[in-house]
């Protein structure tokens, strides 16, 4: 996927950002439950977390494809804010017309299981159902829902501080996944409203599983840098570890699980706003599935080449991989994506079979 100028602009700028204040220090801090308030700031300031809405809603109208390669800068660099949640909270919400700010926002439902459902009462409404594994909930300011209603899909936003306090969880990361339950939770009416053309509940996770397979591409993008670097500096028997073949042939492995994840994160990208919400599916479900089983082999490649220091706390490599770990079953698992994958091609039958693949 050729890169605009645009677009490598932006990357740059994101990657200075990161570099100066995405720091290991800060990472550390977060996973023992301090939210990273001045890295989040300054992404804010960027303007990235809401620029694919529209100018009328605060945004600058930015393609998605530019937002997502940024979400592959914040995986390399192991972000420990959500940035993709607050990206599909504002488009979910500015669909609506729902108003949003500036601050953090969390997403949901992330999990295919959890289901959110309204019901009138009088001039407002009645939440009723469960959001489980929310990222960030008890640090969002916004949090915005989809939930079934009385004639469809609606979109939800609650305040941070309004909602029913949330069960706090963290994944292998150390990352917030927090559940919140609503037992006739009243919702005022100027917080809800129907959902936009094109956002609903299967979009959204749709675009949620893309998201963390672009992040893991830039996750994987990290392991194997630090691979490469350490098996370049450490000495084993007089000479660097790269010289031996068989550290040679796991950091060739590791290139290439790296290099095929970020195809098939683009490959994903290239999918939305293609108008076919089968043929997006079907896309992003590959690059969900082939991007977690990447994952899978060059976390445990990464790790050989390192031996021992790759799993101590002060190095860095653990970072990365305990994210790739989790992202994995986010947003769906390998295995519920796989099926979606086979899905596709036994519905448009076995003649099909060759001609989807190449692409015609």
């Amino acid at each position: 996927m050729a890169i605009r100028d645009e677009t490598r602009m932006l990357l740059e700028s994101m990657g200075r950002l990161f570099e100066d204040l995405c720091t290991k220090q800060v990472v550390d801090a977060a996973e023992t439950g301090v939210f990273a308030a001045d890295l989040w700031r300054a992404v804010s300031e960027t303007g990235v977390p809401l620029a694919a809405l529209p100018e009328s809603a605060g945004g600058a109208d930015a393609e998605w494809s530019d937002l997502y390669a940024a979400l592959r800068v914040a995986g390399r660099f192991s972000a420990p804010i959500p940035l993709a949640e607050t990206m599909l909270a504002g488009w979910v919400a500015s669909s609506a017309g729902l108003e949003i700010g500036d601050g953090p926002m969390t997403v949901g439902p992330v999990r295919a299981a959890d289901k959110l459902a309204l019901t009138r009462d009088g001039n407002g409404w009645r939440l009723n159902g469960t959001a489980s594994r929310l990222p960030y909930a008890s640090h969002a300011e916004k949090i915005v829902l989809i939930a079934d209603g009385p004639d469809g899909e609606m979109a939800v936003v609650l305040e941070g501080s309004g909602a029913p306090s949330p069960a706090k969880g963290k994944n292998i990361a150390n990352e917030s996944r927090d559940t919140l339950t609503f037992d006739n939770f009243h919702v005022s009416s100027d917080s809800v409203a129907p959902l936009g053309e094109g956002v609903s509940r299967a979009a959204l996770y749709r675009r949620g599983a893309l998201a963390r397979a672009t992040m893991m591409s830039g996750a994987l993008e990290r392991a194997m840098d630090l691979a490469v670097t350490y098996a370049q500096e450490r000495q084993q028997f007089g000479r660097p570890i790269s010289k031996f073949q068989a550290v040679q042939q796991n950091l060739a492995v590791l290139s290439e699980q790296t290099a095929v994840a970020v195809a098939a994160a683009n490959l994903g990208i290239q999918s939305l706003g293609c108008g076919d919400d089968e043929r997006e599916e079907f896309q992003i479900a590959i690059a969900k599935t082939r991007v977690g089983e990447a994952a899978t082999l060059a976390c445990e490649l990464a790790h050989q080449v390192h031996g021992a220091i790759g799993f101590t706390k002060e190095y860095s490599l653990q970072l990365a991989t305990r994210r790739l770990w989790s992202w994995r079953e986010e947003f769906g698992s390998d295995p519920e994506w796989a099926v979606k994958v086979g899905n596709y091609f036994c519905g448009k039958g076995a003649d099909r079979l060759w001609p989807i693949l190449a692409g015609e």
